[in-house]
């Protein structure tokens, strides 16, 4: 009930006010049945900027950081994402890939839309990364399809760090559902997971016309940081006088 309240009467239009996105391809989008709609990730707005313009409602895989912070902020965080449809999951450890996909799954055997981005992790320089093979394995073992989605402007209106996002054109589009039941009863085939997985980030980089980088964001993210550290610490700043 919240979920729709925050999509129609708060949050939805209040999204649109604002962005005032740009919809194409919306037909790709199954009316019914159960899909996976995978997506690049660029802003913190990805999150809500997709459930408000979609006909049908969507679940998303949601970092569990967002449902454990402290105080009454945090209590407040969790209780509004949980209203806005995501699900916690805990990204670390080794089991972390298969509590996603049981989750996925779980979404998807109620015949709904999952929302799903396959870099794992918000872009922090605007550009497309490689995809983790989750999606694949999941589009495989609940026989459905994939929709592509690009969102455009988004890094524009909302770059990682900032809080409140500027007004900035943002586009969010569609495309063509990839079947890939050829490949049915291959999801341990690990080259099998590896090539849905990059067919599915070419869909995706043909419809943002993003930069793509064959490596793991998280991975480049860890590599800059602790290169960030290491200047500091080889060149600390003097006090200003």
């Amino acid at each position: 009930m919240f979920y729709y309240l925050l999509k129609y009467v708060v949050l939805g239009p209040l999204l649109r006010l604002v962005f005032r996105p740009r919809i194409e391809g919306l037909e790709h989008v199954p009316a019914a049945g159960a899909a996976i709609i995978a997506g690049n990730h660029l802003s913190f707005s990805d999150h809500f900027l997709m459930p408000a313009i979609l006909k049908r409602r969507i679940t998303f895989l949601a970092k569990a950081e967002y449902f454990t912070g402290p105080g009454v902020k945090g209590r407040l965080t969790a209780a509004f994402f949980r209203s806005a449809g995501q699900i916690p999951v805990d990204r670390s450890g080794k089991d972390a890939g298969q509590a996603a996909i049981r989750e996925g799954l779980g979404v998807l055997s109620k015949d709904e839309l999952l929302g799903i981005y396959p870099e794992g992790t918000r872009s922090h320089d605007g550009r497309l990364y490689k995809g983790k093979v989750g999606v694949a394995v999941m589009a495989l073992r609940a026989e459905v399809p994939v929709v592509p989605c690009a969102m455009i402007g988004t890094f524009e209106a909302q770059p990682p760090g900032k809080k409140i996002p500027k007004i900035h054109p943002v586009t969010i589009r569609f495309g063509e559902p990839l079947d890939f039941s050829r490949y049915a009863g291959m999801e341990g085939e690990k080259a099998i997971l590896r090539a849905i997985t990059d067919e599915i980030m070419y869909a995706i980089l043909a419809l943002s016309g993003q930069e793509y980088v064959d490596r793991y964001a998280a991975e480049v993210k860890a590599e800059e940081a602790a290169a960030a550290k290491e200047r500091a610490r080889r060149f600390p700043r003097l006090p200003r006088r």
